[in-house]
């Protein structure tokens, strides 16, 4: 029995301890989620020239009112046609997104298909089908989320609960959700009409608008992996329904007998009988066929097809609702025909962008046409005469990036999809931000990994796909091209389509570059010298199984424009040992040198646990600090595998343990990126936004606040600064200013209560006025971050007001259904005096003199403020205003060390937090002209604030008077017997005071038509304190003597209006013994 108790006691105690650590780890994490939400990303653009438009809506009841899926950027939608725009799917867990329809019976409900339809290299995939009731404000999930690619959605015209879904299914992989599915339940539930095999799904549905029942469908069998790509075989064909998508037939009469690959359909909106169908046949070829029996049987028109990236890109088909027989057919440039088919020309794309995917018409417009592009949406109002880019829309798809470290503000480089490679500043000295004319093009071509040569921000390396290299002089904007070339009798080097560069971190004139090998240059790229043997598989990729088995030559291989294979894809360098390199490939393999090249040592990938053999290597970061220690990340993606492959080796690459706990299954990774200061604090970068570790890749955690669902392919740290820039697939560039804080974040620290952070440099500058205020709606610009020094710190406790405290018990209360008492009149007038508690930050100069404070939020999390690095002398306040704040002159203050410290203000006590924090404020931009009366410009403020002071007081003084003279007039009345004295006496005061007013604010008769007058003290005044304001020049002799003529006007003023006080209370004293009532002041 004893035995027994003893063992029951030792587990209780066990338990009790177990609980104890798992609530005290809840705790840590609960403080460590709301520090790290403190951090946000800002978005810096740039939209000058947008990003790939899958699908577009137009609402016919309000064709101002246009939904935009972007392929890799979510769904937008503009109430005025284009001037402005709002994100609907930022906090959704997909970003690609491929169809978008409207319900023609309630345009407010919105269907959504995720995953656009394409097959190229780049695609994101989609997570089903949503559904919004309300315009795109809220969304739900109507399932097939493992269709990945959503090809079309049309709605019943007179059932909303009737719905079809085209569904392409997975790129990378068979099987998924994957054909035509119907829901006559609001998506509730879906029945699949069209079952087809694990490799082909639906791509293009149409809808005979006289009859709902009659519905066409275009079926596409394809597959891509990491080698290849196969766009057709035999499940391609069309089918046709009459019984509203139930049942479906092959439509065969008149089509090609050969294997299809991708197939466009249209029906005419002016006669539904007549058809067209742009079909793809082998190795890229095509044709376009057409019907004028509803699909019964095909006449061949042209052997037109789409060209460019190839078919699998384009080859929407689309007719005109406003003339009969007239078909665009998307391709990189648009191919119109006007008869049917027959021929075609090429659409006018003059300063368009090329590479269209979506079309819509307006309904009474003919002349009007909406496309979305690779490039963004663009309209035309003459009939493609002439386009309008819509330049609003931050939606550049970016591979890759780099920073320079040109001072003050760096730049940041990214190679784009199919928008070159750009570059702009991170933050610019303009009042309204990052406008796009801050942007430009560096090199031209789909854009890769740039590279910026360290202390010099005058070299940057960018690259076209295929590893077309280029050294740019940013001087005179001259590019070098500088790709190593291979010799005579060897075989031709296979580049990546994003081909890896790496700076040196031991000489800035040293380069590497991957191809099959490895390329080492010692002069900046001007010569080459391999350094490896190819350290690819070397494999012929039309012999790879694609499709689950080998393949014909005869199949619809395309290669065209997708990446050599067996080629290198990521480099790295160790910052301890010059002569440690890694080289990552496409096809599994790792490698490791010690000596400069010389000899490689390779692992196959599976040799790493849990990965298998085919994942592509998209990351290797050398530690910075130890050179034993390395970081990978992996990606199978290309087969189907969405899991997150990270690892990290502490032996110099002879072993590896996975250091994926945090990311979440279906995470795949892309960059990673290492703080040159703490070894222990890494950024991802992920398919779904960016991830933290404090712990050198033990755990990780979500950190995107400011940032939209997006796929962020590229990260990179501007150490000066300790700023992490992203690089997304579809959202353009996001900085996270100033993330030094996170090195000091622990959990431990955390636990101890309120921080004040490490304070940055704080460069002091007068912000410029960028562009005017009348530019419109529709002027894009990215926000700077707030100017002068900012202030993080964290607070540990959350203090409710009484009031909050009561509404939370109250909530309680009402959910357990029980009595809410009354709380009392004593505590609810206790709760409208009751003030916040908040955070107080003040500043003190090196002589320990206070020069500012600047209020902050005091709730338990991490908080940013700024000070503007001014200085407020204490006016003059007026008591009866309520908004009056006692502010002075406000002055730059001098460059030099200051002091912030942390307080908490409560219940009227003021509790010091934190250990004060020292940082310095640094001038720049200095003026060409030195001001020669700089030297008085601190007596000068003084005197000019003292004067403001006083002038204040006499302008309440008189203020006060002319109420009293006010008063006087209306009770001479009640004054008994003869007062014609007194009634002369208040008039004339009256006019003295009519007087004084003219010489102190003008003269009303001339405010009244706006006539100009003699300046005021006023206006003295203001001229005097201008040389304070926009500028660092300072007061000149103009200022100086304009205080001089105020300091003047104000001693000849003061005199008068003390006098006529002293007047006025004189008369007010007559007026009493005369039986006027009590004046009161």
């Amino acid at each position: 029995m004893k035995l027994l108790q003893l063992l029951l006691l030792t587990f209780l105690v066990s338990f009790s301890s177990i609980y104890a650590q798992e609530k005290d780890k809840k705790e840590n994490i609960s403080l460590l989620s709301t520090a790290l939400n403190g951090f946000s990303f800002r978005s810096i653009g740039p939209a000058f020239m947008s990003g790939r438009i899958a699908d577009i809506a137009i609402d016919p009841k309000n064709e101002n009112t246009w939904y935009v899926a972007v392929g890799s950027g979510g769904v937008w939608k503009t109430t005025n046609a284009g001037t402005t725009w709002k994100p609907l799917t930022d906090s959704q867990s997909f970003y690609s997104t491929g169809a978008i329809s409207l319900d023609p019976n309630n345009t407010q409900t919105v269907w959504l298909g995720t995953g656009e339809n394409v097959g190229g290299r780049h695609v994101g995939i989609g997570h089903g089908v949503y559904h919004s009731p309300d315009g795109g404000k809220t969304w739900e999930s109507k399932g097939l989320k493992e269709s990945e690619h959503i090809s079309k959605i049309v709605v019943h015209p007179d059932d909303s609960n009737t719905i079809w879904v085209a569904s392409q299914g997975p790129l990378w992989s068979s099987g998924g959700e994957r054909g035509l599915y119907k829901s006559t339940d609001g998506g509730a539930s879906w029945k699949q009409t069209i079952v087809l095999d694990e490799w082909t799904g639906v791509t293009d549905l149409v809808i005979d608008p006289r009859n709902p029942d009659v519905l066409y469908a275009a079926s596409w069998q394809r597959h891509r992996n990491v080698a290849a790509y196969m766009g057709g075989g035999p499940g391609t064909a069309l089918f046709k329904s009459v019984d509203g998508g139930e049942t479906w037939r092959k439509l065969k009469t008149g089509l090609p007998k050969v294997d299809m690959g991708k197939i466009g359909l249209a029906i005419s909106p002016i006669n539904p009988d007549v058809l067209y169908a742009a079909i793809e046949l082998e190795l890229r070829k095509g044709a376009v066929y057409r019907s004028d029996n509803g699909g019964e049987s095909w006449s061949k028109m042209s052997d037109t097809v789409s060209g460019g990236t190839g078919p699998h890109y384009y080859q929407e088909l689309i007719a005109s609702p406003h003339v009969f027989d007239k078909v665009f057919l998307m391709n990189n440039y648009v191919l119109v025909s006007e008869d049917g088919g027959k021929t075609f020309y090429q659409m006018n794309e003059s300063k368009k962008h090329v590479d269209s995917h979506a079309m819509v018409f307006k309904a009474n417009d003919p002349n009007y046409i909406l496309v979305g592009t690779d490039g963004g949406l663009y309209e035309t109002f003459d009939n493609t005469q002439n386009w309008k880019f819509v330049n609003n829309l931050p939606l550049t798809q970016f591979y890759k990036l780099a920073v320079d470290d040109a001072y003050p503000f760096y730049n940041i480089f990214g190679g784009t999809q199919d928008n070159n490679t750009q570059g702009g500043p991170s933050r610019t000295f303009k009042t309204n931000g990052i406008s796009n004319a801050d942007w430009f093009v560096l090199l031209g071509g789909d854009g890769h990994q740039p590279a910026t040569e360290p202390g010099n921000p005058d070299i940057v390396y960018a690259q076209s796909q295929q590893g077309n290299l280029y050294r740019v002089d940013r001087t005179t904007g001259e590019a070098v091209y500088i790709r190593p070339q291979n010799s005579l009798n060897e075989p031709y080097e296979r580049f990546n389509w994003d081909a890896p560069i790496l700076v040196s971190q031991h000489d800035p004139k040293r380069l590497y570059f991957g191809s099959q090998r490895v390329w080492r240059s010692e002069n900046r790229g001007d010569s080459w010298s391999s350094i490896s043997t190819d350290l690819t598989k070397n494999e012929e990729r039309l012999i790879l199984p694609i499709m689950g088995r080998q393949q014909s030559w005869d199949s619809a291989w395309d290669v065209y424009a997708m990446s050599t294979y067996n080629t290198l894809t990521s480099l790295a360098e160790s910052a301890q040992d010059e002569n440690i390199l890694y080289a990552g490939s496409d096809d599994g393999l790792l490698h490791t040198t010690k000596d400069g090249g010389n000899t490689w040592t390779t692992k196959t990938v599976d040799k790493l646990p849990g990965v298998p053999a085919t994942a592509f290597i998209n990351d290797i970061k050398a530690d910075l600090l130890d050179a034993a220690v390395a970081y990978i990340a992996l990606d199978n993606h290309k087969y189907g595998d969405y899991a997150p492959y990270l690892y990290k080796t502490t032996n110099g690459g002879k072993s590896w343990k996975s250091i994926a706990n945090g990311i979440p299954e279906g995470t795949l990774v892309w960059r990673l990126v290492q703080d040159h200061v703490n070894p222990n604090l890494l950024f991802l970068g992920t398919e779904y936004g960016v991830y933290v570790s404090l712990n050198q890749g033990e755990e990780w955690h979500k950190f995107s606040n400011g940032m939209p669902t997006i796929s962020v392919r590229d990260l990179a740290i501007q150490k000066r600064e300790n700023d992490l820039v992203a690089a997304t697939f579809g959202r353009s560039f996001y900085v996270l200013d100033d993330y030094s804080p996170l090195r000091d974040i622990t959990e431990d620290k955390l636990k101890k209560g309120a921080q004040l952070f490490p304070v940055k440099k704080a460069l002091q500058y007068i912000e410029s006025r960028g562009g005017t205020s009348s530019q419109g709606a529709s002027f894009y610009t990215a926000k700077n971050p707030s100017y002068g020094a900012q202030f993080t710190y964290f607070v540990s406790e959350d203090i409710k007001t009484q009031q909050e405290a009561r509404k939370k018990a109250e909530k309680d209360l009402k959910k357990n259904k029980q009595d809410i008492p009354f709380p009392g009149w004593e505590a609810l007038d206790a709760e409208k005096n009751e003030q916040k508690a908040s955070a107080l930050l003040r500043i003190t100069n090196k002589d320990g003199a206070k020069v500012a404070e600047v209020k902050g939020a005091y709730s338990k999390g991490l908080h940013r403020v700024s000070w503007n690095l001014r200085q407020t002398m204490p006016s003059a306040v007026d008591i009866d205003s309520e908004t009056d704040l006692g502010r002075g002159i406000r002055i730059n203050v001098p460059p030099g060390e200051y002091t912030v410290q942390l307080f908490k203000k409560h219940l009227g006590q003021l509790t010091a937090l934190a250990q004060p924090k020292i940082f310095d404020v640094e001038r720049i931009r200095k003026n060409v002209l030195a001001n020669p009366n700089a030297a008085a410009h601190n007596a000068y403020a003084q005197n000019l604030n003292a004067l403001y002071v006083r002038v204040e007081q006499m302008r309440k003084k008189f203020q006060k008077t002319t109420k009293k003279i006010q008063a006087l007039t209306r009770t001479l009345s009640y004054s008994q017997g003869q007062s014609t004295d007194l009634h002369q006496l208040v008039y004339d005061l009256d006019k003295r005071q009519l007087a004084l007013d003219k010489h102190l604010n003008g003269s009303p008769s001339k405010k009244e038509v706006g006539e100009k007058d003699t300046p005021t003290l006023s206006n003295r005044l203001s001229v005097a304190s201008r040389g304070f304001y926009y500028n660092t020049y300072g007061p000149t002799k103009m200022h100086m003597e304009s205080y001089d003529m105020a300091f003047s006007l104000a001693n000849s003023l003061a005199g008068k209006v003390d006098n006529l006080a002293e007047s006025v209370d004189a008369a007010i004293t007559k007026a009493e013994t005369s039986g006027a009532p009590l004046f009161l002041e």
